[in-house]
């Protein structure tokens, strides 16, 4: 297995070691739990980095701090090794817990425990990409809205009803800082640089980086894909936002097309242009990706899968399901039989100097 050695202190290659260059920078905590997304983390902490290798100071500091021995392996067999113990995390402005595949099974009572700890202490809670399910699941997200990966969006906002989830590429609210994955923890960075220290270091940043735009946290994390962009294109993603909204309570396509100022005939010509499809069918298959998202990330039962994506009848369902993906939700539920499946032993308590206990004998 290959590892990546790690650096906890950015200021090192700029040389300052010194505790009194480190005290006044913004102390960053990053949980990674078994399986993690690598990009989320590597370009929120790279970011990080730039931002003192540009402006020539200690700016930003890290800590890194796994729930598995040793190394923490992301989900692409690679390993960062932990730079502290869950006890350093309590000297930290925020704290992010980055997530990625299978977060279900490595969220533990344990990790949540200390989560719920950490912002006791009045630490700043933010998650990168699947994280926001174990915040969440800590409840240090009611009331909140935040944003997760697209894939686990429908699953998880059903399970939390009291979180208000966004299709937004991030999410800051208050003291609760939500990001979804990929290259997103980027631009989260650069905000959150921004908000600090101004915009010009933001276009450094940016220009090392060679990115062309910064994303605004409102930008939405997915829109329509057609094979080129024409006249009518924002009608089209207006249409696909709308329907994705009235998932459980289909509207009347006549009612849709009303809401863009369409007639449903320019609707469909638009569909077909676009999608070469017309716009039940677009809407069916939305409908029946989101009932395949609920299926695979969540343990709802296969009824209420059913009611919660628009279907009157369970055999509907089935019979719809069938024919977009080739067999039924049963069995693509036995598939993915892990979504419902007990967690692993709690890796917190293994080790003493990471545990609970640890930080409230601290």
């Amino acid at each position: 297995m290959a590892r990546i050695p790690f650096d906890s202190t950015p200021a090192a290659a700029l040389g300052a070691n010194d505790a009194s260059a480190q005290a006044g920078a913004t102390h960053i905590g990053f949980v990674l739990l078994p399986d993690y997304s690598m990009i989320a983390f590597a370009t929120a902490v790279e970011t990080l980095r730039m931002a003192n290798y540009i402006s020539r100071q200690p700016l930003y500091r890290w800590t890194v701090v796994g729930s598995e021995p040793g190394a923490c392996v992301a989900s692409n067999g690679l390993a960062v090794a932990s730079t502290g113990n869950a006890a350093s995390l309590a000297d930290c402005d925020m704290v992010f817990v980055c997530g990625g595949v299978n977060i279900r099974n490595n969220t533990t009572d344990s990790l949540r425990q200390l989560l719920r700890h950490l912002a006791a202490q009045d630490v700043a809670m933010g998650s990168l990409c699947t994280g926001a399910f174990a915040l969440a699941s800590a409840g240090l997200l009611d009331g909140y809205r935040c944003a997760i990966h697209w894939e686990n969006l429908s699953a998880i906002g059903e399970e939390f009803p009291k979180v208000q989830f966004s299709t937004e590429v991030f999410v800051v609210d208050r003291d609760r800082i939500t990001c979804s994955g990929g290259t997103v923890p980027l631009h989260l960075m650069l905000h959150l640089i921004r908000a600090r220290f101004g915009a010009k270091l933001v276009m450094d940043v940016s220009e090392q980086f060679v990115v062309e735009r910064l994303r605004a946290s409102n930008d939405r994390q997915r829109i329509p894909q057609p094979e080129c962009i024409g006249p009518g294109y924002q009608h089209l993603t207006e249409a696909a936002e709308i329907m994705a909204a009235n998932i459980e309570e289909p509207l009347p396509l006549a009612e849709l097309a009303s809401a863009i100022a369409l007639s449903l005939r320019q609707l469909e010509r638009l569909f077909h242009r676009y999608f070469s499809m017309n716009p039940a069918q677009y809407y069916m298959n939305l409908r029946l990706r989101r009932a395949q998202e609920l299926l695979t990330h969540s343990s709802m039962p296969i009824m209420q899968v059913t009611v919660a994506c628009g279907f009157q009848s369970s055999s509907h369902f089935c019979k719809a399901y069938r024919s977009l993906f080739g067999h039924s939700p049963s069995e693509e539920r036995r598939r993915h039989g892990g979504a419902a499946a007990k967690p692993r032993a709690p890796a917190w308590q293994k080790h003493p100097a990471g545990s609970v206990t640890a930080i409230r004998a601290a």
